[in-house]
């Protein structure tokens, strides 16, 4: 099957390393336009260079340094990646840290902060694109999310609260999009190779090889996930190929949750 994004333009939040780059590389070499949003000017730089050098040759690469657990950082980032391409066709909600404690640790502060960051960031940029794609008759979003979403674990605050909430706006999305050919999905993280498992094997002074492997222990495929993995689902997802998938909560977890 051959998937082509040729036409469309995309955003994607938490852009510049792990899951946010591959899937800006899968959708620009699939040939859509894409916007890359993250906080780090310098790390942005050399994502949009990674992307650019296999993307198609006339697909549009941009990188925008905000940070969208602001309203302004949001809608810079959308105004920006608006006059770059002229509309926003795709939304992905993907910026987010894996914050956890136990509940007598959890904070206001530190509970307001990951809802800033995961689900009003996502409500704002969404809000944003919705009324473009209702008018053009065509719009996809992805809510990255965690397995967590569905089943938490103890000591898991503030992330699990605020996945579980982006798992609730996912559904209520899709069910006002699709009138309009407006798709809404979550797809559910479980371990996959990133940047903050690179920087948790540093911590803890663990070669990465072996943290990978002792980390995946846990998971019935006996390793972790591949980023590209993860990124050949969303460009699927966000295709015409997928066009009656809506609604819908999929975990990319080698089987880890115990949950649907």
């Amino acid at each position: 099957m051959d998937i082509s994004l040729s036409g469309r333009s995309a955003i994607i939040t938490g852009g510049s390393k792990g899951l946010g780059l591959a899937m800006a590389t899968q959708f620009a070499a699939s040939g859509a336009d894409v916007a890359m949003v993250a906080r780090g000017r310098e790390a942005l730089d050399e994502a949009v260079a990674a992307v650019h050098a296999k993307a198609e040759s006339k697909t549009k690469v941009i990188g925008i340094a905000a940070d969208v657990a602001s309203p302004d950082g949001v809608k810079r980032a959308f105004d920006d990646a608006v006059r770059a391409f002229g509309k926003i066709d795709i939304v992905v909600n993907n910026a987010g840290t894996s914050n956890t404690n136990p509940f007598e640790a959890l904070t206001d502060e530190i509970l307001q902060h990951d809802l800033d960051l995961k689900l009003f960031g996502a409500v704002r940029l969404t809000r944003l694109a919705w009324p473009q794609m209702k008018e053009r008759r065509w719009g996809r979003v992805i809510n990255v999310l965690n397995i967590g979403a569905k089943a938490p674990r103890a000591a898991s605050a503030p992330t699990s609260i605020s996945r579980a909430a982006g798992l609730a706006l996912t559904k209520v999305l899709a069910g006002e999009g699709a009138p309009h050919n407006i798709g809404v999905n979550a797809m559910l993280v479980g371990l996959i190779e990133s940047d903050q498992h690179v920087q948790r094997a540093k911590r803890t002074g663990v070669a990465l090889d072996d943290y990978i492997k002792n980390a995946a222990k846990g998971i019935p495929m006996g390793r972790m996930g591949k980023p590209e993995e993860f990124a050949n689902l969303a460009c699927l997802l966000v295709s015409d190929a997928a066009g009656f998938v809506t609604g819908t909560a999929i975990n990319v977890d080698g089987g880890a949750s115990p949950v649907w």
